[in-house]
């Protein structure tokens, strides 16, 4: 890996990480929570994610897999896609589904909320994204390095979805304590565990690069990031009330991310 490559993974995997930050401004500064721009953004989102996994990441994955001269290049592609899955199921799974960072909150709702149950609920599900945003960041990052005509959308794709998330962690620590700076940094903190993330990733993957590694790794990637969208970016778009924006938003990410490997 040149240097300049990596100084562009890590920049883009933070810049999505810190969108937390936005999270936590619009948390701070909306009195009502904008529906309609969540379930677009969320679809839009969503819809860069799939349509990268399907249309770039997996079959970048098969050609490094045809270079390494794999026996079973697309078996290979396939299992490594589902293993992606599986990881970021079992990380889903062992977060408390009450304190599941992509649970859809508002803002109206956390003023209603016990002081106590409100601190307590910000501090775990700053726990709960910081875990669950490892993985991700394994993700933007590696995207970041290995497809670098695709790294800015993935990477302005996982900003938006951690926008809902800098809410989740900020709303309710703020009403609990009055404090805006403790919940900013409390939000900052379960965004940083993207760029970890995808330097814990590199540094372990490092002494095993080839061609076959990252195309594994690639195919992972992919079956991340369909994950999430599936998981939950579409069903917290669809859960904010707005079908048809969330829709629109997800069709809409496809085609921008089309036109743009078209233009490219």
């Amino acid at each position: 890996m040149e240097p300049s490559s990596f100084s562009f993974a890590l920049t883009l995997t933070l810049l999505a990480g810190l969108s937390t930050g936005i999270g936590s401004a619009l948390a701070f500064f909306a009195k009502k929570t904008n529906t309609k721009f969540l379930s677009t953004a969320l679809g839009l989102s969503a819809g860069v994610m799939v349509y990268v996994s399907f249309m770039e990441l997996l079959p970048q994955a098969q050609e490094l897999l045809l270079e390494a001269n794999s026996a079973f290049p697309k078996a290979g592609v396939v299992a490594a896609f589902f293993a992606g899955i599986a990881l970021i199921f079992l990380i889903d799974m062992l977060i408390p589904e009450s304190e599941n960072p992509h649970e859809v909150h508002m803002v109206e709702e956390m003023r209603r909320r016990d002081q106590r149950q409100l601190k307590q609920t910000g501090i775990l599900m700053a726990l709960a994204i910081g875990i669950h945003n490892f993985p991700e960041g394994v993700a933007t990052f590696t995207s970041a390095y290995l497809s670098p005509d695709v790294a800015i959308p993935v990477a302005i794709a996982i900003a938006i979805h951690n926008i809902p998330e800098g809410i989740a962690v900020s709303v309710p620590i703020y009403y609990a304590t009055g404090n805006r700076r403790k919940a900013f940094w409390y939000s900052f903190l379960s965004g940083m565990a993207e760029p970890v993330g995808g330097l814990a990733g590199y540094f372990l993957l490092r002494p095993f690069l080839s061609p076959f590694s990252l195309g594994l790794v690639m195919a992972g990637v992919a079956g991340i990031m369909v994950f999430v969208s599936v998981d939950e970016l579409i069903p917290a778009a669809e859960r904010y009330g707005k079908h048809h924006y969330a829709i629109s938003g997800f069709v809409g990410g496809m085609a921008v991310m089309a036109l743009s490997l078209l233009l490219l």
